[in-house]
C-alpha cells in the first residue's frame, strides 16, 4: 500500500499536540473510511487547524495551511527539528511549576508575554492552560483566551502527555517531504496534479467559528467553486443541521458531491435544555468516495461548548 492510501482502517487515532475548537480527533476514522485516495500525489490541506487528519493519513508528501501563523509555526519548527520534545518538557516542567506557585496571575503574565513576542512554546503553554482548550485571537491577532483556572494544570502526566504527542508526530513527519504555509487558502490551490487529494475543514459556515480571521458566506461560495473545478479529488468537512435547522450553504453550493454523514452531540450553555444532536457531512468528490458503511445513529457524550465572548467578534466551538 502506498503511503497515505485511503480508504485505510486505523487502530488508534493520532492525537495531535494542539487542541483548538473543532478538531476532527473523533471523526478521522470516518473521514479515512469514506475517501478514496491512490496516495501518489500530495495531500492538501488548506485548512490545517490542529492537524489531526494529515497526521493519521500520513502521506509520503503533503502541502499543509493556515491562516494561523502559530500553528504552522509550530509544526515546521518540530518538522526540522529546531523544537524538540526534551525542549517542550522543559519549557513546560519549568512554567507549570510557576503556575502552580503564582497562580492565574502567571498565565496572563505569559499571555503577555507571547502578544510581544510569540514562540511556539508559549503557544504550547497558552493552549494546554487556556479555558477549554479554545483558541480565539482578537482583532490584532493577539490572544485572548481566558484562563483554566487550574493552577496544577501541567502534572508530570500532563507534560509526558504532551512530550509524547510532540514525539509521535516528529517521527510520522520525518523522512517525508512536507510543505508548511502560512496565508490564504487560495494560495495552497494552483499547480495541482491529478494525483493530489485535497482535504478541507473550513470555519463552518453560519455557525460562528472563527479562531483566528474572518470567515464569509462569500468566502464559502468562492471555495466551493474554486474547489469543485479542481482536477483532484477532494473531500471536505462541513456541519448539515440540528435539531433547529439544516445548513443551506450545502445543498444549494454542493449539491453535485457524494454525502457521508456522521450523527454526535454538543451541549451548548450551561443548561441541559440546550443539549441538540448535530449532523456533520463529509462531502466528497464523486468517484473518490467508498462503499463504507455509515456510522449508527447512537447517543454520543455531550461536549461542552464555550459561550460566545460578547467583548470580541470571534466566536468558538470545543475541541472534540
Amino acid at each position: 500500500m502506498t503511503a497515505g492510501e485511503l480508504p485505510r482502517k486505523i487502530r488508534r487515532v493520532v492525537v495531535p499536540p494542539v487542541k483548538c475548537q473543532g478538531i476532527k480527533t473523533k471523526l478521522v476514522r470516518f473521514i479515512l473510511a469514506n475517501t478514496r485516495w491512490n496516495g501518489r500525489g500530495r495531500w492538501i490541506e488548506p485548512f490545517l487547524g490542529s492537524g489531526v487528519v494529515v497526521f493519521n493519513v500520513q502521506p509520503e508528501r503533503a502541502l499543509v495551511n493556515d491562516i494561523n501563523p502559530h500553528i504552522i509555526t509550530l509544526y515546521r519548527e518540530v518538522y526540522e527539528g529546531r523544537l524538540t520534545p526534551p525542549m517542550i518538557q522543559e519549557h513546560l516542567t519549568k512554567e507549570g511549576k510557576r503556575l502552580l506557585t503564582e497562580g492565574e496571575a502567571y498565565y496572563y503574565a505569559v499571555r503577555e508575554r507571547f502578544n510581544q513576542a510569540a514562540n511556539s512554546l508559549d503557544f504550547i503553554f497558552l493552549n494546554r492552560a487556556c479555558f477549554n482548550g479554545v483558541m480565539r485571537f482578537n482583532q490584532k491577532g493577539k490572544f485572548n483566551v481566558p484562563f483554566c483556572r487550574k493552577p496544577e494544570r501541567f502534572r508530570p502526566a500532563l507534560v509526558t502527555k504532551i512530550v509524547n504527542q510532540v514525539a509521535e508526530i516528529q517521527k510520522i513527519m520525518r523522512g517525508k517531504k512536507w510543505e508548511f504555509r502560512i496565508g490564504d487558502w487560495r494560495n495552497c490551490l494552483n499547480e495541482i496534479d491529478a494525483d493530489d487529494f485535497v482535504y478541507l475543514d473550513p470555519p463552518y459556515i453560519g455557525r460562528h467559528t472563527d479562531y483566528y480571521e474572518h470567515w464569509s458566506e462569500q468566502d464559502a461560495i468562492e471555495l466551493a467553486s474554486v474547489v469543485q473545478a479542481l482536477p483532484c479529488g477532494f473531500a471536505m468537512s462541513m456541519w448539515k443541521e440540528n435539531k433547529y435547522r439544516s445548513n443551506d450553504h450545502v445543498p444549494q453550493y454542493w449539491h453535485e458531491t457524494i454525502q457521508r454523514t456522521f450523527h454526535h452531540y454538543y451541549h451548548v450553555g450551561s443548561t441541559e435544555n440546550l443539549r441538540n444532536a448535530m449532523e456533520e457531512v463529509l462531502l466528497v468528490k464523486p468517484g473518490y468516495e467508498t462503499s463504507a458503511v455509515q456510522p449508527e445513529k447512537k447517543t454520543a457524550k455531550p461536549v461542552q461548548l464555550a459561550l460566545a465572548d460578547k467583548r470580541s467578534r470571534y466566536w468558538v466551538r470545543p475541541s472534540k
